[in-house]
Formats: C-alpha cells, structure tokens, sequence
C-alpha cells in the first residue's frame, strides 16, 4: 500500500467561479422531495495520475489544469445555475434556493504525499479535512490538489437538499465534456411541477411507517462516550464474490439482483455484530435509497424523457427491520427476499406520488426518513444507497480518466452508510464506501475478508 499516514495539505488560492454568462436573479422553490432531506453535504473525489497532454506528450502542469476546470466550470454553471446559488430560509423557515450567480468557491492545493501512498482505504486519514472542500458558503465547493508526483485530486461538496447522486453526475460529466470542448448531452430540468401533489391527495398509511415529521420525534439522545464510533473506510468486492453472492441469495428459486445479495449479506454482517451488544429479539433495521425518476416516467413517454434530466431530489428510502436473531440464523436467501420485499413496495410510480403528497399535508413541518431516527430501544441501521450510475470513467477533464473516485458522506447521524460504485477498473468489480461502526467494519473484516477487501494503491494500479 505505501507508507500511507500523516501529510499536509496547504491551501494556495481560494477564488469563487460564477457562471459565465449573467443571469436573472430568480427564486427556485425546493420540491417535496427536496424538503424530505436533511441540511447534509455530500463529498465526490476523483484521483489522476500524473496528467499527460494527449496533443503534445507533455505533462500538463497544475495551473493549466486548473484553469481548464475554471473556465469549464464556468460554463457548467450556465445550466447548471443551481450550484451557483444560495439556500434561503423563507417566511415559513423552509428551506428554498436564491438563484444569485453567487458561484461555487474553488480552492487549490498541494499536498506532500504521492499518490501512491495516499492511503484510500481510510478516507478519514486521507481525505476528510484535506483532498474534499468543506463547503462553508452557498451550494457547491471544489478543490483541486496537486499531489507531490504531479498527480491530481479533484474534489467537490455539495448540498444534499439541492441534489442528489444522479442530478450530481449529471453535471460532473458536463462539467468534463465542455471542458474537452465536447458538445454537452445534458440539458438539466429544474421543472418542479413535474413533482407537484395531487390535488386532493391520496396518501398510503404505510408512509407513516416510512417518514416521520421532525417535530414528533422524542429529543436527540446525549451522544454517547464510546470507542465503537462511526468510521468510513473503502473495499473492493470482486465480481466472482459478486456473483458467488448472488448464486447464493437466489437458492431459493428466485433470482435476486447483486444490489439486493449484497444488502443481505451486509445485513446478516451487521447483524452479527449486534448480537455481541444486544438481546437477540432487537430489531436491526436497513434502508435502500431507491431513484424515483423512471417510476413517476412509467406509462408516460414525455415525461419520462424529463424525468431523465430532472435536476433535484427523486428518491425514497423504504426499509426492514427483522429480529437480529432471524438476520443471523436463517440463509442468504430468506434475508435477500426480505430486502426484496420491502424494496418491492417502493419501486412503484404510486409510491412516489403518495410520498409527494405525504409531504405536503405535512408542510411546512420538516420530515425525514425514519431509517434516520434511532430509538432507545432499536438495534443498529444502515443504509445502501446504490451508486452503480457513478460515471467515474467520463470524468475525463482532458487528461484521460480517473485512476479512481468515489463519493465520500460521513453525514455525522447515528445510522450508517454505504456505497457501492463501478470499479474504474471496468471488470465488474465494485468500489464499496462504508461509513459504519467500528466494531461494525472490524467484524466484517475478519468474518468477511473474502468479500470486501481493503482498497490498495496496488488493486489500483497506482504504484
């Protein structure tokens, strides 16, 4: 892996890129789906090798690719404009987004440490506090760091109530094709009365047990002293464990997709743990962030079509809570036709539009996901957000593409979270972020070594 540890990051400009061209200033309401997220910010990194022009074979130095990401951002933001606004509260204290220009703060940087010896599989020794911008002003933030070896480490944070992973990616490949002067593919939509309520409303009573407003949960509990702390760390999982999974969350003659095996497997893990901690009939509870777009599309050809550039937030998080005992006991298969289930009644059109309008008999109290909100008597929870869209092989600004990215959210709340993304390796392999607890990820290590294994400059291919 290389010696990896401690090095020091120094800030050598800090600038704010608007977009190019002057805009009308304007207030753009947040969607329902908008207001369901807390006020979190969301980490993207991308890691270069040392950057080679492709027109003359020369190494590109720092402040030519710092000024192609400039200009390019610039122009982004044309479209893009939310990422060059602010977040207001109104006279109701919901949140809404002041569309000013005020642009996205951009910060360069130097770190003394090769990329060889950036040691990614602990992105809270590496990357958090140093190579990921804390977005101190509007919506969006970048820093580019040189690395000692000429490499490059371009990192991004937004907020998660403008965007989510899909509107995010969105603009990272269109930041990228106009800086290769490439004719961008997307045009976002910010069109909100695609995801207006019914009028009246019909809202399922199981939402109640999916989504709580913030006013009736009992106050936060005191955080409590302990070692066993939240912590991120990045594996790889190959794609015959990939499949080996999948073979054996099926047994039961249906077949299950990997996204679901996988959640099982990590379930029963997580479960396990806590059955060193609590009494065997404690619910431990998992949650799949599931992408609304295609189901409010479904039946619909025109507004599928917008749907598939629909800038904002389009995602629920249905979830299960199964006694710790049954997770631990029974195979593969009972648990991944559990996540199959749960998952089954959120994948509809109708869902997303009576969580649309659950909302708003709601408003203007916020909400959130109940996955979120731990009780005293509740075992552990995670949960999966699929990133199997992350584009991190378009994420080419001119200098060919990342050795590696990933998305980076310790979100700071009690329930865990993890990732699984495209290895840029494009064999199968998945790139999987975790951000659970420590003795959550020491079990899954030793128990679980087969299946995730800790990222390394080598699997990397950066030594």
């Amino acid at each position: 892996m290389g010696a990896g540890g401690e090095f020091k990051v120094t800030v050598s400009k800090k600038e704010v890129v608007a977009a190019v061209l002057p805009m009308q200033e304007h207030w753009l309401p947040l969607s329902n789906l908008d207001l369901i997220l807390p006020p979190v910010d969301v980490g993207v990194f991308f890691c270069y090798k040392k950057p080679i022009s492709p027109s003359t074979g020369e190494p590109l130095t720092f402040a030519a690719m710092v000024n192609a990401l400039k200009k390019a951002l610039a122009q982004a933001l044309v479209s893009f404009y939310a990422f060059g606004g602010e977040v207001v509260l109104n006279t109701v204290g919901e949140p809404e987004l002041l569309c000013n220009n005020r642009g996205a703060d951009f910060v360069e940087a130097y770190a003394d440490i090769e990329l060889e010896n950036l040691n990614l599989y602990n992105p809270d020794e590496s990357v958090e506090g140093k190579l990921v911008p804390k977005k101190k002003h509007g919506v969006f933030a970048v820093q580019a760091t040189q690395l000692k070896c000429g490499g490059l480490v371009v990192a991004c944070t937004f907020d998660h109530r403008i965007a989510d992973a899909y509107s995010t990616n969105m603009f990272l490949v269109s930041w990228a094709e106009i800086a290769q002067s490439k004719p961008s593919y997307y045009r976002p939509s910010f069109r909100r009365s695609l995801l207006n309520p019914r009028r009246p409303g019909f809202i399922d009573p199981a939402l109640d047990d999916m989504y709580v407003p913030i006013n009736t949960l009992p106050p936060p509990k005191e955080p409590e002293q302990t070692d066993d702390h939240l912590i991120s760390r990045i594996y790889y999982v190959t794609s015959e464990q990939l499949n080996l999974l999948q073979g054996l969350a099926s047994s039961s003659g249906c077949k299950r997709t990997k996204l679901e095996s996988f959640s099982a497997y990590l379930w029963k893990m997580v479960a396990k743990y806590a059955s060193k901690n609590y009494p065997r009939n404690v619910i431990t509870k998992m949650g799949i962030v599931v992408d609304g777009r295609t189901r409010l599309g479904d039946g619909d050809e025109k507004k599928a079509k917008m749907m598939s550039k629909y800038f904002g937030n389009v995602l629920s998080i249905p979830f299960g809570g199964k006694k710790m005992h049954e997770l631990t006991e029974k195979p593969l298969s009972w648990v991944a036709d559990e996540v199959h289930d749960f998952l089954d009644v959120a994948v509809t059109k109708e869902h997303f539009l009576g969580l649309i309008d659950w909302v708003e008999a709601h408003r203007p109290v916020p909400a959130l996901a109940k996955i979120y909100c731990q009780g005293t008597e509740d075992g552990p929870g995670f949960v999966v957000s699929s990133g199997q869209r992350f584009p991190v092989g378009k994420i080419d600004f001119g200098w060919g593409k990342p050795g590696f990215g990933s998305y980076h959210f310790p979100w700071g709340g009690d329930s865990g979270y993890v990732m699984p993304m495209p290895s840029p390796s494009g064999n199968g392999d998945w790139i999987v972020y975790m951000h659970l607890s420590k003795g959550q990820l020491e079990l899954i290590e030793t128990e679980a070594a087969a299946v995730f294994r800790p990222l390394t400059s080598d699997y990397l291919n950066f030594m």
